[in-house]
């Protein structure tokens, strides 16, 4: 008995030992995540911070009219006045943004599938995607709007066109790269259709899928706008585009500006929140959105 205590004895110290200094190498990666994350959001707000002050400066030492370029101050003055007009605005282009999306999210992924299971169907089909991708939404957007006609509907159509094709490509791209020796394995154990599109091609298109989506969200909205500047729509039941073509026309450049903010600022939270999804999704297995240090 003696022995046996006298021979575990260094191995009890050693794990002693162990665990202080792997809870203090956790702390020292916890530390040095929050440091990046902090970076990541300090360094960006600086650089804005420091360029909107310059220009703020510059429009006040050179006296620049407003009409011609208006300071940050009057700017967000201007979004705060007319809050009321530009809200209803910003809620209309999110809604036909989202709209569009979500249609472009339902075609592709259906469509990218069909063209997995089905090589009749991407012969078929894929060229005309490529057709409707490659062709400028600007030159497309005055037929869909003289044969379609709901403004609203056609709008929809517009940004639904651009935001298509990122989702099917990428979404078709994951499906086709699944491994081809986890297919024969599958094959091997005679598993159905719907296990085999569950367990290997969904996780192998998962990743592809979300690129595509983070791209697809922002053409989305410049699909919608695009569309509403072409149809050239005015009244209540408008978007930011509406208005900035409106300010245009009264030569109101402060409120332009206004209008191109939140533009602006809709893209940016439409690229953080499915950037936030992508790592949400895949951070925790997939080596595109695993953390590593530096």
């Amino acid at each position: 008995m003696a022995s046996t205590s006298i021979t575990d004895e260094p191995a009890a110290l050693a794990e002693a030992d162990t665990a202080p200094s792997e809870a203090a190498l956790r702390a020292h990666e916890d530390g040095l995540r929050r440091r990046e994350s902090m970076l990541r959001i300090a360094v960006p707000a600086g650089i804005v911070i420091a360029l909107l002050l310059a220009w703020e400066w510059m429009v006040r030492a050179n006296n620049i009219p407003h009409y011609i370029l208006p300071a940050p101050s009057l700017i967000l003055r201007t979004l705060f006045d007319n809050w009321g007009s530009l809200s209803s605005a910003l809620w209309f282009t999110v809604k036909l943004t989202l709209l569009a999306l979500g249609a472009a999210i339902v075609g592709g992924v259906l469509l990218a599938i069909a063209f997995a299971l089905f090589k009749w169907v991407e012969i078929g089909l894929f060229p005309i995607a490529v057709i409707l991708q490659v062709t400028p939404i600007i030159a497309i957007a005055p037929l869909i709007l003289i044969y379609v006609s709901s403004t609203t509907a056609a709008l929809l159509l517009c940004a639904w066109i651009v935001a298509f094709f990122p989702i099917l490509s990428n979404t078709v791209i994951g499906l086709k790269s699944a491994d081809s020796n986890l297919r024969d394995l599958f094959q091997l154990y005679k598993a159905s259709p719907w296990q085999t599109f569950r367990y290997l091609l969904a996780p192998s298109a998962l990743p592809y899928f979300m690129a595509g989506l983070k791209i697809a969200g922002g053409l989305s909205l410049i699909g919608a706008v695009v569309a509403e500047f072409t149809a050239g729509t005015a009244g209540k039941e408008t978007g930011l585009a509406s208005r900035i073509l409106e300010s245009s026309f009264r030569t109101e450049i402060p409120m332009m500006f206004a209008a191109l903010l939140l533009v602006s600022l809709l893209g940016i939270v439409i690229f953080i929140v499915f950037a936030a999804l992508s790592r949400l999704v895949l951070g925790h297995w997939h080596e595109s959105e695993m953390r590593r240090e530096r």
